[in-house]
């Protein structure tokens, strides 16, 4: 039986003892004639009920009021929750970004870095091979020398060798 039912029955029982009534003869237009014991009994089933039905109300207020509560608390706790990921979803986009951007950083100074190498190795090489150019034109020149000298000795010899028959 829903909350009140119980009451309405004996209202509406109360009502149908009173329409079932005798009118009176004198003076009846708004009068009855009921059986006072009847009433009585269904007054007392109405008190009898009504607090039962009440406190039946208040507790379902009660747990009404409980369900709305943990239900506002999912809520709370589904939103803090999203709050949460929202969060640690922005933190890790910043994260990845933070990371793109140090991978450029690097790469950009790596590129820097070759190009500085390959600047240097190509001016070392250049220096090496200016010094090796500078040697080897000394070289050469000593090895002309040489020869030349070579040349003049063997000349000498040649006519101080030479024996006049």
């Amino acid at each position: 039986m829903q909350p009140g039912e119980e009451i309405e029955n004996l209202v509406s029982e109360l009502e149908q003892v009173v329409s079932e009534g005798k009118t009176p003869f004198t003076g009846g237009a708004g009068k009855k004639i009921v059986d006072v014991q009847d009433i009585y009994e269904i007054i007392d089933e109405i008190r009898r009920v009504f607090p039962e039905e009440f406190a039946t109300a208040r507790r379902i207020v009660k747990e009404e009021a409980e369900t709305l509560e943990r239900a506002q608390m999912q809520a709370d706790s589904i939103i803090a929750d999203a709050q949460q990921q929202a969060m640690i979803l922005a933190s890790d986009q910043e994260i990845v970004r933070l990371a793109q951007q140090q991978a450029e950083q690097i790469r950009d100074q790596a590129q820097q870095y070759e190009r500085d190498t390959r600047y240097n190795a190509e001016e070392y090489a250049d220096t090496v091979l200016a010094h090796l150019e500078d040697n080897i034109k000394s070289l050469t020149n000593s090895v002309t020398r040489v020869r030349q000298t070579l040349s003049e000795n063997s000349g000498a010899r040649n006519s101080s060798n030479r024996v006049d028959w």
